[in-house]
């Protein structure tokens, strides 16, 4: 586990990263601060091995901070202007967001962070399993055995091939976790695994027993990628 902290002055901005590391498998929130001069208590107490550091804060920035440092975590710098990318990648840093931060694009900052700590290599093979978030349990779950999925006001249901999952996530971001050419979108509630489908009939895909609908909107794409 990364165990990670977050430096930002703005409280909507520290609740969206919260929320993002709280659905990632391999990360652990070791703590929030709002400035810099409260993260450096905190880190004398508690290392990290990665900080999500906002660039424009008070008294001390981002940037300053960072490089006062004497043991540097690897770092993801987040801010609203642009201008500020090249001081943070100066600095080595694993990568740069722009606020608002898309949940997708969190992601590819966490895998590059992962490479630079050395948990994983360019060359590695991609891993076949999801981890998924349900009764307050972490399921290891193989794209293999998972058929689709059910959007479900703030949560998702997860059909397996031997159970049924209610996990604490959003279509969106279960979507940018499952492999693209595996998992498709066929409905605003409805992800499919390709290799599961029966047949299609009219506005209609078969997954064994389930009937799961094809949205006017992504009608298109869906018969491209499973054939018309």
């Amino acid at each position: 586990m990364i165990r990670c902290l977050i430096i930002d002055d703005e409280p909507l901005s520290r609740n969206v990263l919260k929320g993002f590391i709280q659905d990632h498998p391999d990360l652990n929130l070791a703590g929030e601060c709002k400035d810099a001069l409260e993260a450096m208590t905190f880190l004398e107490k508690q290392p990290v091995d990665l900080l999500f550091l906002d660039v424009n804060m008070p008294k001390l920035s981002g940037v300053n901070f960072y490089k006062a440092l004497q043991q540097k975590p690897a770092v993801v710098f987040t801010t609203a202007y642009p201008e500020f990318a090249v001081d943070g990648f100066e600095l080595n840093a694993a990568d740069y967001l722009m606020k608002p931060i898309a949940f997708e694009r969190f992601l590819q900052a966490v895998q590059k962070v992962k490479m630079k700590l050395g948990g994983v290599s360019e060359s590695k093979p991609q891993q076949d399993y999801i981890m998924l978030k349900a009764d307050k349990k972490m399921y290891r779950t193989p794209f293999d055995e998972l058929l689709f999925c059910e959007a479900l006001g703030d949560y998702v249901k997860v059909y397996l091939t031997d159970k049924v999952l209610i996990v604490t996530t959003t279509m969106k971001k279960l979507l940018a976790e499952l492999p693209s050419n595996q998992f498709i979108r066929t409905h605003k509630s409805f992800i499919v695994n390709t290799a599961k489908f029966d047949y299609i009939e009219g506005n209609q895909i078969r997954v064994g027993e389930h009937s799961i609908a094809i949205g006017q909107s992504y009608r298109e794409q869906v018969l491209s990628v499973l054939g018309s």
